[in-house]
């Protein structure tokens, strides 16, 4: 690496603050570099001044490549504590891998390890009966794997952690370079410890569009199914598969192709639906279902997997203006008959001989169907589709679907009003949608991509509404608050939820993982359909508003 790229690093670090503890009168730094292809290794050093400290960070740059991956971190907020402390604090914890601070085992920092080194690798480890979202992580320290991993990372032996009266709890302040620009990275405790302050939000988002594209469209195998996913912090390949996702995938890979410009993932994306239809559909008196294989299971018919068939039929129709899969749209359609009970109320799940195993299963099913049959009236003009959309709508008005701040409800409201434009139930319900669950979505640490979704929709529904002398609706909602908070919880869903390389860096083989969206507390998993509402909200949140 060159010298005045090193003195760059120095220069950018020093910016962010003093390097020195004024209580030791110590230079602590922690430095990770990594080659894209494996685990940054994290180097801490202590001396007695920068220029000591900075001397050996020069001697591990100097023989690295340019465009290597690369945290340079001053060590601040030292504070011994009660290894008890610790562990009675994460068995309480209500989500895994959401320990956001470093730790050291020794006061020198010899035992030190960054928050991504603890994530990474997953040493604090959830209790074998948690389950993501439904109770306390009851996280517990993995002292064998800590000991092995500094033995390896340091080349020396380690004494018993597991016999510590205490642990050092940190924070860092540092920047990030990918060999062509510097980041700051955030120490705010809003979700985004550790990870890039945005320098240029557009310019930022529409770079990582790029590369999810990229990662979505690799996950497509030759015959056309996806690789389901992973768990990164654990290395596992997951197995299941989901007809539902393996549709909406492919819809919010049209949609980055749509949305970069580039043609050259559409081969891919028409050999996944291809294999979609062959292996994840069946026919029946010339109408077309979706149906899921389950592993421990019976087949079964899913209103919603009916729906992301549809919408991923017309999206790539619309995208390539290719019409060869325009008849398996229309098949699709006369299957979603079948799921309407004659109240207008839908089954959501029918055996494979179209008998009712399920008559609900979840509310997203609803908002699917409707904007599916929209987006279908739209692209054929079909009289007998757009009825059965309006039908499907005017259903959910009247039975107050505005009260559950779904992002499918968000898109199936915006989708008619450009479809049904003077009825003003539709823009009323999208209204309730969102509003009724503002201050949640405003104070959610967590990414959560189909919040995005539901703001991008219904902001785009406000200005329908607002062009269409409908402003009377708006007067009780505080629509400029609304936008403010789109904005925010944009970027926020892109430093929180994406693999960027000062995230991605810390994981097995990180430029396989670069592109891609995680889920934190599920050891970091990255599925499919992680990615497709990750794409799809800031695919749609760029589009409008750049």
């Amino acid at each position: 690496m060159k010298k005045a790229v090193i003195k760059e690093l120095r220069e950018a670090l020093m910016a962010q603050g003093t390097t020195k503890d004024q209580a030791t009168g110590k230079v602590s730094l922690a430095l990770s570099v990594s080659d894209k292809r494996h685990r940054a290794k994290t180097t801490f050093i202590r001396a007695t001044s920068m220029d000591l400290a900075w001397k050996t960070v020069t001697e591990i740059l100097a023989p690295a490549p340019q465009d290597s991956w690369i945290r340079v971190e001053t060590i601040n907020s030292l504070q011994r504590r009660p290894l008890a402390d610790l562990q009675q604090d994460l068995k309480v914890m209500t989500r895994m891998n959401f320990w956001r601070r470093g730790v050291s085992f020794d006061p020198d920092l010899k035992t030190a390890l960054l928050e991504m080194e603890i994530n990474g690798h997953e040493f604090f480890h959830p209790g074998k009966d948690h389950q993501v979202g439904k109770n306390a992580s009851d996280m517990w320290i993995d002292f064998k794997a800590i000991t092995d991993y500094l033995q390896e990372r340091d080349g020396q032996d380690v004494p018993d952690m597991a016999a510590s009266q205490y642990i050092w709890s940190f924070n860092t302040v540092g920047i990030f370079t990918d060999g062509q620009q510097i980041w700051p990275l955030s120490t705010r405790e809003d979700g985004t410890t550790g990870v890039r302050l945005l320098q240029n939000p557009k310019q930022e988002i529409q770079t990582y569009l790029t590369a999810g594209e990229a990662y979505l469209a690799r996950q497509i195998d030759d015959d056309g199914k996806f690789v389901y996913g992973y768990f990164p912090a654990i290395q596992r390949v997951l197995t299941n598969y989901n007809s539902v996702r393996h549709f909406s995938s492919i819809y919010a890979l049209m949609e980055a192709i749509a949305a970069t410009g580039s043609d050259d993932d559409i081969t891919k994306a028409r050999t996944a639906l291809q294999w979609g239809i062959e292996h994840l559909t069946v026919v029946k008196d010339d109408a077309c279902f979706a149906i899921e294989h389950p592993k421990n299971g019976t087949p079964e018919i899913k209103l919603g997997a009916q729906a992301m068939l549809i919408l991923a039929l017309c999206k790539y129709q619309e995208v390539t203006k290719d019409s060869q899969f325009e008849k398996v749209a229309r098949q699709a359609f006369r299957g979603v008959v079948a799921f309407r009970q004659p109240t207008g109320r839908f089954n959501h799940v029918l055996n494979p001989d179209l008998t009712v195993k399920d008559s609900f299963r979840i509310i997203y099913y609803e908002g699917e169907i409707a904007f599916a049959l929209i987006r279908l009236f739209e692209l054929t003009g079909d009289a007998e589709i757009g009825q059965q959309a309006q039908q499907t709508l005017n259903f959910m008005v009247e039975n107050d679907f505005g009260k559950y701040h779904d992002h499918w409800i968000a898109y199936a409201s915006n989708e008619a009003v450009q479809a049904f434009p003077t009825n003003r139930d539709y823009m009323a319900m999208g209204l309730q949608n969102a509003f009724s669950n503002l201050d949640f979505i405003e104070a959610q640490v967590s990414p959560h991509p189909t919040r995005l979704e539901l703001l991008n929709a219904t902001v785009r529904l406000i200005d329908v509404i607002r062009r269409t002398d409908n402003e009377d609706l708006l007067e009780k909602y505080d629509v400029q608050h609304l936008r403010e908070v789109w904005q925010r919880r944009a970027e926020h869903e892109l430093v929180t939820g994406a693999f960027e390389p000062e995230v991605a860096m810390f994981f097995y083989r990180p430029s396989k993982f670069y592109g891609g969206f995680f889920t934190r507390n599920d050891h970091f998993r990255t599925r499919i359909d992680d990615c497709e509402h990750f794409l799809s909200g800031l695919i749609n949140y760029y589009n409008y508003k750049y």
